[in-house]
This record gives C-alpha cells, structure tokens and sequence, in this order.
C-alpha cells in the first residue's frame, strides 16, 4: 500500500490516511498505517531496528484524510501537548442525510462510550463516565437530499462527529451504526481534511490539507 505523504522533516510525518485502514494494530490482523509507516520510514532511510514513528492523535478505521505523526519523542510530547491545550486545529469534511436546522452553529454534548460494543451515545451533564463534547459545524453546500458539511472539531471523543451529527437529526452518509437508513455497502463520508499545528521545534504555524477522493457522494458537490 503506497500512503500519500504531505510534509516531512526530521521532526515530523504528515500523510493521507486511506479509508478503512486501522491507526494502529487491533483483533481484525489487518495492516494498520502507524506499521506501514514504519516499514516504509526503514526501508527509505535503510534504517537498523526498530523505527520510532509517535501516534499523536487517531482516526476511525473508516476515516480517510490528513494524519500527523511524530518523528521523535521530543515531538511526540509537544503535539501531545499541544492536543491537550486544544491548540492543533483538526477541521472535517463530512456529508450528512437532510440538512441541519440551522445551516450553522456549535454543538455541545456529553458523550459516553461503551466499550463492549463500541459504541457511543449521548448522555445527561453529570452522568458518571460521559465527556463534553464540542464541534462547530457549517453546511457549505446541498445535493440530492444531501449536505456537504464542514466541521471545526475543539475536543476528539471516540465517534463524536458521527454521534453528534445524528444526534441532532443528520447521520452520517454510510454511517449505519449511528443512523444512516441507505445501503451498508456505502463508504463513510467522513474526511480528516485540515490540521493545523505548531511544529514541534521551530514553533512556525503549518496547515496542511487534503481533499476528500473523486467519488459518490464527495463529487456530487462544489467545494473547492
């Protein structure tokens, strides 16, 4: 599997993430992009041994789009940092079944996860386990009973954009776990497609971007 790579230094690994590619190793036996990363970073640089390659932040098995690794573990800690103080921007592209109410606004919930089943669902302020969740959300465009919604993420909770999105009367175009009435054999319309961050050691502001692919349903709609 050859992964697009948009930026790399010493310090820092920047890539598309494919769809339906776990983060990390999990019980499906599947290959996951932090080892083909790896296997590639050795293979490129003829490295010895074990390869360090920092997993900072995650994406759903599902979810295509930008990813950023660290390099070192120097770096490793300061992105981890930086995720902490909700200082690395992460904007979405998703597209959603109806259009919201309100073409724009924020959505604030306390989501809680259980884990047996993997699933999320949203709860009372105050219920023991859940977690505030907060997304800013804005339609950009509408095809065929569709939208092409971009959204602002300040906190990462487990599947928060897709519980969130169907909580408020929208489910995710492919989502059936959280709602979606069409075909299961439908991808997940879920894209990573900004990060911002600062990088780990010169401190300069870096955007990085990438475009959902040319297919049903991301074509349907104007955006760019």
């Amino acid at each position: 599997m050859v992964v697009r790579i948009l930026y790399e230094d010493n310090h820092l690994l920047v890539v598309v993430k494919p769809p339906n590619v776990p983060v990390q190793e999990d019980i499906s036996g599947d290959r996951d992009i932090l080892t083909i990363l790896k296997d590639d970073i050795k293979e490129r640089y003829n490295k010895p041994g074990n390869v360090f390659l920092g997993l900072v932040h995650r994406l759903d098995r599902p979810v295509g789009g930008a990813m950023v690794f660290a390099k070192t573990s120097k770096a490793a800690s300061r992105l981890s940092e930086q995720i902490r103080r909700h200082e690395m921007g992460k904007t979405y592209l998703c597209v959603v079944e109806g259009c919201p109410q309100n073409t724009k606004g924020r959505l604030d919930d306390y989501l809680i996860k259980d884990t047996r089943l993997n699933l999320v669902s949203v709860a009372k302020p105050g219920t023991p386990g859940a977690k505030q969740a907060i997304l800013d959300y804005e339609v950009i465009s509408r095809a065929e009973d569709l939208s092409l919604i971009k959204i602002n993420l300040h906190t990462g909770r487990s599947h928060q954009i897709r519980v969130q999105m169907a909580n408020n009367g929208t489910p995710l175009f492919g989502d059936t776990k959280y709602g979606y009435t069409g075909s299961k054999e439908h991808q997940l319309a879920l894209w990573s497609y900004e990060l911002s961050v600062s990088h780990p050691i010169t401190k300069e502001r870096m955007l990085f971007t990438s475009s959902p692919p040319d297919e049903y349903p991301w074509n349907i709609f104007n955006f760019k």
